[in-house]
């Protein structure tokens, strides 16, 4: 099956994925972005903290990001990825062997260079009515969605170690949070801290979430019956990194982001992952990201990797 080639291929058509791929493109790089369509913030109808787009719709955003990369001849385009690996073929500039992306249709590229920002996937507890308030009456960041429901009902489900900075960031926004421990440890200094600064702690089990008739959020419902009426739910997931290609490939992995972290693919501070030739950036290798964060590592990528193309592009004309 014939192959096309590529400078750059971006494995991810995100906020990171795109910033990057726009660097490169103005840079007269070859780049193919491969998105699968399902960016982590689809769920939200807007944006915040986003200098210069607050408020925008983060699908707005990508549609705009993809017309700009392919206003400098970049491609763009909706597929899935089933494998990255070493290419079996030295590259047309007799430079490293590069890599062979190869399609869930079974098509192939080949690129000297490869980035992956394919993002995570937040995995939510187990209660029913979450999932379906997921983006909208339930969410994670306080600075993306804090204020817009200052002042008002705010209940913080506790999941984990990061749900006590969470329940006190959220303190800020409202005098009327309540932090539903849900079996959740939590130690006796930390719930001190909590109670002096006016938030109520709730220790009956969650049995679900409800909505109104309208499917919005209406509030808590505990395992003996009462309920609790709330505005909004915060509450941290489980960060799961989408990074089986990095891992394929033989990223090295460290202690992940925070306690409980688990295992993320290390990176430098350009997103230069072990693997010789393969960057990763946003949140595949940083669950922190936000989206102006993920744009500025996938920026700072595509620098990086067009400074290192063109050390080898320096290399193959002092050896010729």
């Amino acid at each position: 099956m014939q192959r096309e080639s590529w400078d750059v291929i971006i494995i991810g058509g995100g906020s990171a994925g795109l910033s990057a791929a726009l660097m490169l493109v103005r840079a007269r790089r070859r780049v193919l972005v491969l998105d699968g369509g399902a960016p982590r913030n689809r769920f939200a109808a807007h944006m915040h903290g986003v200098l210069g787009r607050d408020g925008w719709s983060p699908l707005e955003l990508l549609a705009t990001g993809r017309e700009e990369v392919e206003r400098y001849g970049g491609v763009v385009r909706t597929d899935e990825v089933a494998a990255a690996e070493p290419a079996d073929t030295i590259g047309a500039l007799g430079g490293a062997r590069g890599f062979t992306v190869t399609l869930a249709s079974g098509k192939r590229h080949t690129a000297r260079r490869l980035l992956v920002a394919t993002g995570l996937r937040d995995e939510l507890p187990a209660i029913p009515g979450l999932a379906e308030q997921w983006g909208t009456g339930a969410v994670v960041c306080p600075y993306c969605d804090g204020w817009e429901v200052r002042d008002r009902r705010i209940g913080v489900l506790a999941t984990g170690p990061r749900s006590v900075h969470q329940v006190q960031l959220l303190r800020q926004w409202s005098p009327t949070v309540t932090f539903f421990l849900n079996g959740t440890d939590v130690a006796a200094d930390d719930l001190a801290g909590i109670t002096a600064r006016g938030i109520a702690v709730e220790p009956r089990t969650v049995d679900r979430v409800l909505a109104d008739e309208n499917g919005e959020l209406r509030g808590i419902r505990l395992a003996d019956g009462a309920e609790a009426p709330l505005d909004s739910i915060f509450l941290g997931p489980a960060f799961v990194p989408n990074d089986g290609l990095l891992i394929g490939l033989g990223a090295t992995t460290g202690e992940g982001f925070g306690p409980g972290g688990g295992e993320w693919v290390s990176v430098d501070p350009t997103g230069r992952t072990s693997v010789a030739g393969v960057w990763a950036a946003g949140n595949v290798v940083n669950p922190g990201a936000s989206v102006p964060g993920a744009a500025g590592a996938g920026n700072l990528a595509g620098a990086a990797i067009n400074a290192d193309l063109i050390e080898e592009e320096i290399r193959l004309a002092l050896a010729a």
